[in-house]
């Protein structure tokens, strides 16, 4: 999968008129790249399109255009792009009540480390996580990690072809797997075009 460069990108002006359409285009593409595992915790998987979007809103709304300032910002999402052979997604903890959220988070010690993908009769394949900074503690983890998960060839035609693909958690707070409708199955297999 291709990687963001400034060429991909819209100029402010151009970005504020195709703004709408590309909204509405990436709103359609992520439903089927969201995947809940339990009612509080969410996969969501990223690529060229999702960050090309998170790019383009933060220097909407960062009013960025030197060009040195673009390059930063194509540096720190770049990453969350699928290379070919992986799956990239933002985990998230979401609770609205913060009580609930911290109570939550220090429940989940390590359960970024405990996520994983099954693809048909295959072993789990456990997350990598947070390759750019640690982001738990002893007493919490926090309500958001970056996940990749590597698969091998094996299981990418596995994918590709229709074996079943589960999600799932090994924590005892978070009990949890999320089997991918065929919809969402299709989504994430592109990743390794």
């Amino acid at each position: 999968m291709s990687k963001l460069n400034r060429t991909a990108l819209w100029s402010l002006e151009d970005y504020a008129e195709q703004r709408p359409d590309f909204r509405a285009q990436v709103i359609a593409h992520k439903k089927n790249r969201r995947i809940a595992l339990g009612a509080h915790a969410t996969f969501y998987f990223e690529d060229f399109l999702t960050m090309k979007y998170q790019v383009q809103e933060i220097l909407r709304t960062e009013r960025i255009f030197d060009g040195a300032e673009i390059e930063e910002e194509l540096e720190a999402y770049n990453p969350l792009i699928p290379d070919g052979g992986n799956l990239k997604a933002t985990f998230m903890i979401e609770y609205s009540d913060e009580n609930e959220r911290r109570e939550a988070l220090a429940g989940l010690v390590g359960v970024e480390h405990k996520l994983w993908l099954k693809v048909g009769d295959a072993e789990p394949v456990f997350a990598i996580a947070n390759e750019d900074l640690e982001r738990s503690t002893d007493e919490k983890t926090s309500a958001v990690h970056f996940l990749r998960f590597e698969l091998d060839a094996a299981q990418i035609e596995a994918m590709r072809t229709g074996a079943p693909v589960v999600f799932g958690a090994d924590h005892p707070n978070l009990p949890e797997t999320a089997t991918l409708t065929e919809a969402q199955q299709r989504s994430l297999a592109a990743d390794f075009d």
